[in-house]
């Protein structure tokens, strides 16, 4: 060994040094003891190479030489970017117009982990840049063995209101994979209705025989999708670290009570400011000529997002009339109508080009059975929503089946507790319950483009557990809609602070 020791030079301890520091900073950051292990070989790298590391360096082959060059820096790429996106930070791509126009579709964003503190990953053997599912052998990118409990290591904040959040969509732990975009639990509500051929007015059911009947739903849904894979495909579920990235601002924080009002968010009673880039649907129709492609250009509204109505159906022309979009053409036919997502800034400009546009009317609400939670009873719509209580950590709430609804998936899917509803009252883990003490803390995200974002008001509250991490800028943004001689490139968004967008 002492021999060994004396071929050491002075910089290999000197870089030893330096590492070792660094590794030991970064055990007493993640709370690591079984990362101590790890230290012998850190040594033996550096100073007694018992380990031939490096062996392929003295080859004389120089095919062998080549390929094992090539093997050392990939291995090398490949645990740097895996460490860097595990406790730094990650790439995230905007893939929906659910935040438009604080967050346009075709934006990359560096999310920092430190912001809100990195997790430790519950699958930690996993393919490096990849989320689930390995690209081409179509397979999953980890396996689930081992699995580490949640553990979030320290950071620079918490989450605060208005913050645009990376998570883990929470309704992503059970999924049909050719629905895979879908709340497979809204999925399962939605088929189930169909099952029955005459639909239910649960208004005239007492609340016990409602629950019945949402319970028949379900197990009727859950039951057509899985026996039906050639529609739906495989159902699986997901560990928490593996489900999808969605990002939403985040506009409720454990403890509050949320309530939307004509599409206002108030938060313990008090409304609060709409972000600036906020957008809702809104039916527009001429004074009878087509709105030309540049001026949708001019306004900002992509080509996904415009859509002209069928006028000349009877059964839409009613609709429309009954609206107030009733203004006709010199042929009689009603005036081009078209349903837009728009800001308050477009709206005005809008309203305001009297010759051009005769009419504006919000998209108008209905009751919505996809709604957040979909086994109650509650009328509520995208614009009129709650009061809602937002679960936090250490808070006692008194169990009734009236609330049940609001934090089972809580109470089972995300804190792991068995729950039954019993004759006799309600039970969890084999025990009577008569309250529950959350163990998390849970947040309400939404969209600012608020009728076209399946967030929170669909699939409910955001577990601390899936908070990834916190956008900083936005280093690349392509539009999908130009080439790239024209525009395709957004440069006046490149490197852009996300605080300075929405």
């Amino acid at each position: 060994m002492k021999k060994l020791l004396s071929k050491a030079t002075r910089k290999d301890w000197i870089k030893l040094s330096v590492v070792m520091i660094l590794y030991l900073l970064f055990l007493i950051w993640a709370k690591s003891l079984l990362g101590v292990l790890v230290i012998p070989f850190i040594f033996d790298a550096y100073i007694t190479r018992l380990i031939p590391w490096s062996f392929w360096r003295t080859c004389k082959n120089p095919v062998v030489y080549g390929i094992m060059s090539w093997v050392d820096a990939i291995v090398f790429a490949l645990v740097a970017v895996y460490f860097v996106n595990l406790f730094w930070f990650q790439n995230y791509q905007i893939p929906s117009s659910s935040l438009e126009k604080s967050m346009l579709v075709g934006d990359y964003l560096y999310v920092s982990k430190l912001s809100y503190g990195p997790r430790v990953p519950n699958t930690p053997l996993s393919v490096p840049l990849t989320q689930h599912t390995l690209p081409i052998l179509n397979c999953k990118s980890y396996v689930e063995t081992p699995h580490w409990e949640y553990k979030r290591l320290a950071g620079f904040g918490k989450v605060n209101a208005g913050d645009i959040v990376v998570f883990n969509f929470p309704a992503g732990d059970t999924v049909a994979l050719n629905y895979q975009q879908t709340d497979f639990y809204s999925l399962a509500y939605s088929e189930g209705m169909k099952c029955y051929s005459k639909r239910i007015n649960m208004d005239s059911l007492s609340f016990d025989e409602q629950c019945k009947v949402y319970d028949l739903y379900y197990a009727a849904g859950r039951e057509y999708i899985r026996s039906h894979p050639q529609v739906y495909g495989e159902v699986i579920t997901r560990p928490v670290d593996r489900r999808e990235n969605y990002v939403k601002r985040c506009v409720g924080l454990p403890g509050d009570t949320l309530q939307i009002k004509d599409a206002h968010v108030f938060i313990n009673g008090k409304q609060q400011a709409d972000p600036k880039n906020m957008q809702l649907n809104y039916f527009v129709q001429t004074m009878g000529m087509e709105i030309p492609a540049s001026y949708f250009d001019e306004l900002g509204i992509s080509p996904d997002d415009r859509a002209e109505m069928p006028v000349r159906s009877v059964e839409w022309e009613d609709s429309f009339v009954r609206l107030g979009l009733a203004h006709r053409n010199e042929q009689g036919n009603l005036a081009p109508i078209y349903h837009l997502p728009l800001t308050a800034e477009m709206l005005q400009q809008l309203t305001a080009n009297k010759k051009l546009i005769s009419a504006v009317v919000m998209e108008p609400e209905t009751y919505i059975e996809d709604l957040f939670p979909q086994n109650l009873n509650t009328h509520w719509d995208r614009n009129n929503y709650g009061p809602i209580w937002i679960p936090s950590k250490g808070a006692t709430i008194t169990l009734t089946k009236q609330n049940l609804p609001l934090y089972e998936r809580c109470i089972v899917a995300y804190e792991g507790n068995k729950l039954e509803c019993r004759e006799d009252g309600i039970y969890i883990n084999g025990q009577p319950a008569g309250e529950y003490t959350f163990k998390m803390d849970y947040y309400w995200m939404m969209g600012d483009n608020r009728h076209n974002s399946a967030d929170s008001r669909y699939w409910g509250f955001v577990p601390e557990d899936h908070v990834v991490g916190k956008p900083l800028f936005v280093w690349l943004s392509l539009d999908k809609d130009r080439s790239w001689f024209d525009g395709k490139i957004r440069w006046n968004r490149l490197m852009k602070y996300v605080g300075n967008l929405d």
